[in-house]
This record gives C-alpha cells, sequence and structure tokens, in this order.
C-alpha cells in the first residue's frame, strides 16, 4: 500500500479550518455550554457547502452541525484531521467533542467512543470514471488502482478487495482528501486505471451535477454512519441523537402532495430554479427570496424542506403536475396560461411591473413607440412571451425572439449588455439590480401594469393551499419579509458606481490606516490593498451592513467573524479589520498548486467576495474552455462569468454564480489598489513595476525588509540576503 501525500492532488496549504481552541475540555454537555462552543472534527477537510439540489437542505454533515450548534445556543467550530485515529484522540484529549461524518458504526469505534444513532444508511461501492474500468462488479476489476481516502474504512475494504483476488494486479494507495473534492473525481477521469470507494449516498450527491463519473457495485452490506463523542459524555450523546430523531427524514417519494400527505412523511418538497434571486449559494450561505421563504414556510409547520432544483430547460409547472414536487416557484409571475396548464397560485407575495432593458449605446426606449422596429429576446418560458405578445396585437411592430430553452434570464442580459442581443424584458425590481451590475444596460420604459407573483401547487390541492395562503397572510407582515425584500430586489451600494476615493499625496487614505498596517504586517498583506477593499466594501464607514448581515469595514458575514476566532457584533474597527485580514490570509491559501504570486491576490479577492467554492468551479471551467486556471485577469474572470450560464453551472459543484459581481469587484479593488501604490509609500511591501520577481534589491536600511513576489529579503549592515519565504499573496 502506497501513502500519496497532499501533492498528489496538487494540492496547496493547511486544511480549510482554524487551529484547536487554546484549551483543552474534555467534559460532558455542560462543561461544553460552559465553555460556550462546541468544536466538530473531521477528516472532510472541504468545509464549503455543495449546493443541494435534490436534497434536504440541512442533512449533510456541516449543516446538521450548525444546525445541533444553534440549538444549543453554542457558536461552533469546524476542525480536520488526517485520519480517524487522529480524530479520537482529539476528542479524547479534549481539543475537540464531536467526530462528525465519514465514522461507520464498529466494534472498533463503539470502543473508545459512544457512537450516536445513525444518520446515513448507506453501502459502499465502487467509483470511476465513465472511461474507466468495469466497476459493476468486483470479479471485473483488473490491472486497476483504488484510491482509498486515508484514514477511511475505504482503505481496509480496498485492502480485502485486494487480497482476494491475488492474480487481478490490484494496488491500493492511500490519499489525503483533497482540498478541493472534484479533484478525487478528476483523477478518475484522468486515470483510465484509477477506481475509488464511496459511500453510496456521497457518490448519488455527485452524479446530480457530475455526468463524468459511473457508480458501481457494492463492496459492502448497508452501512451506518454515526457521529462519536467522548466515553464520559452520555448527555452530549443524549442530547445529539434527540435531535437527529426529530431532523432526520426518510421521504417517501411516491406520496400526495396533499397537506396531510406531507404532515405525515415530515417533509415538503420545493422545486425551484438555481438562480439569481431564488436558489443560489453565496460566501458559502444557501440563498435566495424563494428559496428562504419556503424555509420559512416549513419551520413554522415544523418540516423539513427538500429543494428540487429544476433544470432551466424544463418548466416549473410540469413538475407540479407531475407530483415531483408538493409546490414550486421562482419568481413566478400569476398567469392565466399557467394556471390553464393545471396549477393553481398562493396568495401573490409580491407585483412588480415589467420593464424593457437594452443596451445604452443604443436608441434608448422610453416610450412604448420607442419599442418600434425594435426585438425583444424572451425566455420562452417566462411571462415576458406573453407581454411581448400583447404589444404587437395592440399595434406596436416590435419582433419577439424566442431564447434557447436552456438559457437564463442572466445570459440573456449579458447579451443586451455586449450588444448581441437588442433589448429584452425583465420585471422592475430585478432590472435596477442588473443595470447596476452591468453599466452597458439601461432600464426602459414599463411595458405592463404590475403583476403578482406568487407559488404554484396542483390544481385542486386546497389543504396545501390553504396553509400556503395563512402563513403569507402573517409572514407579509413580518420584518423579515421587509429584509428579504431589501436584500434580493434592492442593489447593494457597493454594486453602484461610487465617487472616486479621493487620494492625496502626503495623507492617510482612510481614517483607519495605522490598525491596518498593523494588522496586514503580522499576516505580510499588502496594507493598501486591504484599504482599497475596505473603501470598495463599506467606503470606510464601520456601522455598515448588508441586507445579509455582513458587518463593518470589511463587511464580515458573523459565521466567518466567528470561524476566526472574532464573534459578532463586527461593528468594531479594529475586531473587524484583524477578523477581515485573518480572513483574506485563510483565503490565499485555498488554491490547488503552484500559482504566481499577484494571481493568487486576484484569486484571494474574488473568494473574498463570492465565495471560495465558485471560484474552485471557475478554475475547473477555465481548464475546460482551454484557459489558465492559474491566471484570472482573461481566464478564470471569463470562466466565472459563464457560471451564470446553465450549460455550465448546471455541471458545477457550486452552481449558479452572479460572475458579473466578483469580476466586477475584483476589477474595482485593483485599480484602486494601483491607484494607492502610485502616491503612499507600502512601508513593508515593495513591487517591482514590471511585475518580474526580484532580481536586485533596492536600497535597504538595516533591518528593514520586503516581499517581492514570493521572496523575504533580509538586510544586515553589509549585505543583502534572499532566503526563501512563504507566498507574500
Amino acid at each position: 500500500t502506497a501513502e500519496t501525500p497532499n501533492r498528489s492532488f496538487n494540492h496547496q496549504g493547511n486544511p480549510p479550518t482554524l487551529e484547536p481552541p487554546n484549551y483543552r475540555e474534555a467534559g460532558d454537555l455542560s462543561e461544553i455550554k460552559h465553555r460556550g462552543l462546541i468544536r466538530f472534527v473531521s477528516i472532510v477537510g472541504d468545509t464549503q457547502e455543495t449546493l443541494p439540489r435534490n436534497n434536504i437542505v440541512n442533512q449533510t454533515h456541516l449543516l446538521l452541525a450548525k444546525e445541533l450548534a444553534a440549538r444549543l445556543n453554542l457558536p461552533f467550530q469546524w476542525l480536520t484531521c488526517d485520519s480517524m485515529r487522529q480524530c479520537i484522540e482529539m476528542v479524547d484529549r479534549g481539543e475537540a467533542d464531536v467526530i462528525a461524518g465519514n465514522l461507520t458504526a464498529s466494534n472498533i469505534y463503539a470502543k473508545p467512543l459512544r457512537l450516536t444513532i445513525p444518520i446515513l444508511h448507506a453501502p459502499a461501492v465502487l467509483v470511476a470514471g465513465v472511461n474507466g474500468p468495469d466497476v459493476s462488479d468486483v470479479k471485473n476489476l483488473k490491472d486497476v488502482e483504488i484510491l482509498a481516502i486515508a484514514g477511511s474504512a475505504a482503505v481496509q475494504i480496498a485492502q480485502e478487495i485486494a487480497n482476494n483476488n491475488p492474480g487481478a494486479n490490484i494496488s491500493v494507495k492511500k490519499v489525503k482528501l483533497p482540498l478541493q473534492r472534484e479533484e478525487l473525481f478528476d483523477a478518475l477521469t484522468t486515470n483510465p486505471k484509477a477506481v475509488t470507494i464511496l459511500h453510496r449516498s456521497a457518490v448519488k450527491e455527485f452524479q446530480q451535477y457530475r455526468k463524468d463519473i459511473v457508480l458501481g457495485a457494492d463492496v459492502t452490506g448497508p452501512l451506518d454512519i454515526v457521529w462519536g463523542v467522548r466515553k464520559n459524555s452520555p448527555k452530549l450523546q443524549h442530547r445529539i441523537n434527540n435531535f437527529l430523531t426529530r431532523i432526520l427524514i426518510v421521504a417517501d417519494e411516491d406520496r400526495n402532495s396533499d397537506w396531510s400527505s406531507i404532515k405525515k412523511s415530515g417533509l415538503l418538497r420545493f422545486a425551484t430554479y438555481n438562480g439569481p434571486t431564488s436558489y443560489f449559494l453565496w460566501r458559502g450561505v444557501l440563498m435566495g427570496f424563494d428559496y428562504e421563504m419556503a424555509k420559512a414556510f416549513a419551520d413554522r409547520n415544523n418540516l423539513q424542506l427538500k429543494i428540487i432544483v429544476v433544470p432551466h430547460g424544463e418548466n416549473l409547472v410540469d413538475w407540479v403536475i407531475d407530483g415531483r414536487a408538493d409546490m414550486a416557484g421562482a419568481s413566478t409571475t400569476i398567469t392565466d396560461a399557467r394556471k390553464r396548464k393545471g396549477v393553481d397560485f398562493s396568495t401573490p407575495f409580491i407585483e412588480t411591473p415589467q420593464q424593457t432593458i437594452s443596451n445604452r449605446n443604443k436608441p434608448k426606449i422610453e416610450t412604448l413607440e420607442d419599442l418600434r422596429g425594435r426585438t425583444l429576446t424572451v425566455h420562452p418560458l417566462s411571462a415576458f412571451v406573453e407581454t411581448a405578445s400583447l404589444l404587437r396585437k395592440s399595434g406596436i411592430d416590435v419582433k419577439i425572439n424566442l431564447a434557447p430553452r436552456g438559457m437564463s434570464f442572466d445570459e440573456i442580459l449579458d447579451k443586451v449588455a455586449d450588444g448581441e442581443f437588442d433589448a429584452t424584458i425583465e420585471d422592475a425590481y430585478l432590472a435596477e439590480i442588473h443595470s447596476a451590475l452591468r453599466p452597458s444596460l439601461i432600464i426602459g420604459v414599463k411595458v405592463s401594469a404590475p403583476l403578482p407573483q406568487g407559488w404554484m401547487v396542483k390544481q385542486g390541492n386546497h389543504s396545501l393551499l390553504q396553509h400556503i395562503n395563512a402563513f403569507m397572510g402573517t409572514f407579509r407582515d413580518s420584518n423579515k419579509y421587509q429584509n428579504l425584500l431589501a436584500t434580493y430586489f434592492k442593489p447593494e451600494k457597493r454594486h453602484v458606481e461610487k465617487i472616486r476615493a479621493k487620494i492625496i499625496p502626503g495623507e492617510d487614505i482612510s481614517p483607519f490606516d495605522k490598525t491596518v498596517k498593523t494588522t496586514a504586517l503580522k499576516y505580510d498583506i499588502d496594507w493598501r490593498l486591504v484599504i482599497a477593499q475596505m473603501w470598495q466594501e463599506s467606503s470606510f464607514n464601520p456601522k455598515a451592513e448588508s441586507p445579509v448581515g455582513a458587518q463593518g469595514l470589511l463587511q464580515i458575514m458573523p459565521q466567518t467573524g466567528r470561524d476566526m476566532g472574532y464573534p459578532p457584533p463586527l461593528f468594531d474597527p479594529d475586531k473587524n479589520i484583524r477578523a477581515g485580514v485573518k480572513y483574506l490570509d485563510w483565503l490565499r491559501n485555498r488554491f490547488s498548486g503552484p500559482l504566481p504570486q499577484r494571481e493568487r491576490l486576484w484569486f484571494t479577492l474574488a473568494s473574498y467576495n463570492a465565495g471560495v467554492g465558485h471560484l474552485y468551479d471557475a478554475q475547473r471551467l477555465a481548464d475546460h474552455l482551454g484557459l489558465d486556471r492559474k491566471k484570472w485577469f482573461g481566464n478564470v474572470e471569463v470562466a466565472m462569468l459563464k457560471l451564470s450560464e446553465p450549460r455550465y453551472f448546471e455541471k458545477a459543484r457550486y452552481g449558479y454564480c452572479r460572475g458579473s459581481e466578483p469580476v466586477a469587484y475584483v476589477k474595482k479593488i485593483s485599480q484602486l489598489y494601483k491607484a494607492y501604490t502610485d502616491v503612499v509609500s507600502g512601508d513593508t511591501s515593495w513591487v517591482l513595476p514590471d511585475n518580474r520577481e526580484c532580481q536586485y534589491a533596492p536600497p535597504l536600511l538595516p533591518g528593514q525588509r520586503c516581499h517581492v513576489y514570493g521572496r523575504f529579503l533580509k538586510t544586515t549592515t553589509d549585505q543583502i540576503q534572499i532566503t526563501p519565504w512563504r507566498p507574500a499573496y
């Protein structure tokens, strides 16, 4: 058995976790509560939550851990280790409290731990690439290499397969679970002899968007996946068991969609699109107007929510009529045409007129008469088709172009912004956001009266509709509903072009220069970059708070602050700066393989804005498109923009990304950063103008230092000594 280090997957940097807290607590639940923190540990190093596409949204290990912590009213921390033995030792020493994920119920683990009730019940299976070995039967394995995740039960299973088939030339290679879990599957698709072993449920999750992997034969009977706690923690074990008993659902997919069947199953199936307002993943958080409303409805009725992501070329109406979902919605306009197909609509939760959007370099569309001779490109499954048809029937000579069914609304808008399409129609509340993100777009005339939007249920399903309407009646009057409107339908200030930041040579560039310099020096980050980012995030307003809850100068999400060791509130400038710079330092080590240091800077900023998961997807897509995954401008940024197109994001692990936002974010900060470097001394950072690696050091005084593309230059009284140093970016 060969041991493969992390670099087998081009993995660079530490696992995505913080170091354990600087204390040991080996007590039970009461002692953990007294400490004020519950610590989960796992050999799963990828803490970037995937986008649930056909799942109960809170039943991954990470989301279960978050929800358990919330019910205990405790902040949580997610730690990683290299093997299950190390996880057990950490729990035993009091450096962690719960082992979460990849723990198979067996006598081996029952001896040192207390095990919870099962979270999953599935066999381990063979997995290969579509062009890889035949994995339909263990007997078919010949001349293969089994990649077994180090520290997991797969190692023993793989070794038994090799031992039981001595003439088949089967080798076993232990591999560390890579930082980007996609790399394990990429290894299968690029190595025609590679096979791995995973739990069936995990493979099915990835098969929702990866069609290049094959699920093969079972290699074990059904296995119970459990969590583990210390032997002397019976109260914690009992509390977790009670939590899991209430929250884990075994769905009956053949049930009816009436209210009594839903309540009996404990599960609500909600169909929607993965898109900019309905349902998406942003900065590692599940978001979306329809998603958050559906989650609130499910929580109000003590139901688990199962999200079903419908492909963009398919109609939500069909999924409801066919019984594949209990209800559906994606900012769906209530129309007679949809009702005639066989759905009933809920009480409207929002009303909005429709407006034209066109390219500002073309003649403006300020009146209905301005539409004469123009072409409106609209999505064929949208209510905009009906609106455009009514315009023609009213006597306006406007052409109607139906976009391909698989094209997203974002893609249509991008083509209007690029001048490829003449104009389109959009809901008024979204038009403002899109025009803020795409400066070449201009909003035009309203082409409809305010139209209601609501959720769909199967026609005649009065019991479910009655409960939805009762919920709508009270929810629309709540503060949470008003916050949702502000979050999703009003552009954030940072998306809108700002007055250029004042730069006066010789003066401070912000009120927080001193604190930023001190903190940035600790992490070897150019303080001027942090100031440029701070201006983009908050315009130097320490009390700034976004609709989604990001706080302070660097707009830190509350959970990110906790992860960095700075729990909210995060409005204190010193605390916010320390948390934000530490997070930047964490992000810049999240990218695989050798990476030019200047590029690592841009990747870090894009990850800060969108979440590192979308950067991983963009890098993989860049490879697919023949672009350079190691360069941002003109390469990965191009792939990032394409993650708003269904043909790409439906095959991406983290799904839809409003790529125009991180692209604009990096561009604006890079421009301001350059302006700052032109007029303000870096003090602790020196960069050659032509961006080449340092060959000659600038004049330095004794004790001064400068960081130049991965090198550290240290001066003595008589010479300059160059020594290796970790990358500055």
